[in-house]
């Protein structure tokens, strides 16, 4: 069986035991509070996510919000944290100041927290009756890792389910015509490829600026490097897999060591974008773009806006997912994490008003309301052109769209192309994932708890391997720098989390 998660765990005992104290002594009295109540006596569920994007809060008279309730008898209301804040942080001053929202997105590895203290209220029961088409949409595999990660073996959470790649090495196919060129099916290849593209105007605008790959600081998005050479990798985080037999941080690996090796070689030769380790999010993107990028790491679902931006500047742009190229001795893969991710969590001291979350939640899992999902009210979140809905573009003055489902099969990836894309793109981006399908494999860790790693905040953050990757490339330290730090990852309490890991995949696999 192949199987995630990263980031800190912030110590928040005392908050917990606040939030127990409040689920256990609700009453009559606190229950009016805690389930607060909208116009007409509606019930409200306060719904609590981060990274929402360009947009505004919806209001309690958004037309969104009216026809959720009049569908759920439940009114949404969607708050997030201010512009600023640190994700994270911030959820735990939400829990320590007892300002909890009824369900919550968890993130940094609070859901964990929550579990061990208590503070995360069992779904078992509850799923099957008020959220049934949650309960049944979701496969048992999934189920049974959300289990894995609780100590009592309860669900806590409903987890995140993508049943397609989400992730893909991409290229310009453009370029590869241009510089008169095939598809790389071999690393050795691959270094060809991006000599061309650094070399041979493939851009046309005859400045030698072309970038023949990037990433982005710490050594993110870029995982096709360290795919070539059997890596697990997501979004530039060493995961857990399989090697030599059994689960272990991809971080510390021979594998890892020679993709370091290939990736350092890259940089030298300048087909490396040599400002990788500065980009920040938005600087990489804009040089995809801008026509500057010839081979980068994404996600082929979301490369509507990015394509377009590129047609700008290039008319014939087209965008392909790249088959890996193999590296000798070394199995490539694209790293596919299915299921097991936290999605969504109901506190315990929201208890009184759980029921009301889920039927909220179980409106966008119902089938027959996937339409609504995908493109919500015709003038609030999309337009009839020729008879076809066609999703308008987001903006600070328009309230955000809502959404609650984080499942997906390759039938619902297939109807998002062709509701959401134009269909001179539609081919384009179905092709995408055929490549990536046959290349992604789902990893042994999918689904591994943060409760792993408590104790060690450095092993979590992976802190040191970004630290080793990024000096090793821009040669600050020798590869041989590599061995010292994987004694050094080990000593740091590498050891203790990767027999953590080791005893949770066992109680998986059975």
């Amino acid at each position: 069986m192949r199987r995630q998660l990263t980031q800190k765990i912030v110590p928040i005992v005392l908050s917990i035991a606040m939030l127990v104290a409040a689920g256990c002594s609700s009453n009559a009295s606190n229950s009016g509070s805690a389930t607060g109540e909208g116009a007409a006596g509606v019930p409200i569920v306060k719904v609590f996510k981060s990274h929402m994007g360009i947009g505004s809060m919806p209001a309690a008279d958004d037309p969104h919000v009216k026809y959720v309730a009049d569908k759920t008898g439940v009114q949404y209301e969607l708050i997030t944290t201010p512009p600023g804040s640190e994700p994270s942080e911030y959820l735990n001053l939400m829990i320590a100041s007892d300002e909890l929202p009824d369900i919550l997105r968890p993130i940094g590895g609070v859901e964990q927290t929550l579990i061990q203290q208590g503070g995360a209220l069992p779904l078992d029961e509850l799923l099957p009756e008020y959220a049934p088409h949650v309960w049944e949409s979701i496969p048992q595999e999934a189920w049974d890792i959300v289990r894995s990660a609780s100590p009592d073996g309860k669900i806590y959470y409903v987890p995140k389910v993508f049943l397609v790649p989400e992730r893909a090495p991409l290229i310009r196919k453009d370029w590869l015509d241009k510089v008169g060129m095939e598809m790389p099916t071999t690393v050795d290849e691959y270094v060809e490829v991006l000599k061309a593209f650094r070399d041979k105007d493939p851009n046309g605008n005859g400045k030698a600026d072309e970038l023949p790959t990037s990433g982005r600081e710490f050594g993110r998005w870029m995982d096709h490097l360290f795919a070539m050479y059997g890596v697990a990798m997501w979004e530039g985080y060493p995961e857990w897999d399989e090697y030599e037999g059994k689960i272990q941080y991809a971080g510390t690996t021979d594998n890892m060591r020679e993709a370091i090796k290939f990736i350092r070689m890259l940089y030298v030769e300048k087909l490396l974008d040599n400002e990788t380790f500065l980009n920040k999010g938005e600087v990489w993107q804009a040089k995809i773009n801008n026509n500057l990028v010839g081979s980068w790491y994404h996600l082929p679902a979301n490369v509507r806006d990015r394509y377009n931006a590129m047609l700008t500047q290039a008319p014939e742009a087209y965008i392909a997912a790249m088959p890996l190229p193999k590296a000798e001795g070394f199995e490539a893969f694209v790293t596919q994490k299915s299921m097991g991710e936290p999605e969504w969590m109901i506190p315990a001291a929201k208890q009184d008003n759980a029921a009301n979350a889920l039927k909220l939640l179980d409106f966008f899992y119902n089938p027959e309301n996937d339409e609504f999902v995908r493109f919500g009210l015709e003038g609030e979140q999309h337009e009839v052109q020729d008879g076809r809905k066609v999703i308008l573009p987001p903006a600070d003055n328009k309230p955000l769209a809502l959404g609650m489902k984080n499942l997906t099969t390759a039938d619902d990836m297939n109807k998002r192309i062709e509701e959401t894309y134009p269909e001179d793109q539609q081919q384009m981006v179905k092709d995408m994932f055929v490549v990536s399908t046959a290349d992604a494999r789902q990893i042994a860790g999918d689904g591994l708890p943060a409760s792993v790693y408590e104790g060690f905040p450095d092993i979590q953050s992976h802190k040191l391997f970004q630290e080793v990757l990024t000096k090793i490339v821009i040669g600050e330290l020798p590869l041989e720098a590599y061995d010292e730090y994987v004694k050094k990852w080990n000593a740091s309490g590498g050891e203790v989390v990767t027999q953590r890991v080791q005893e949770w995949y066992e109680k998986v696999k059975k």
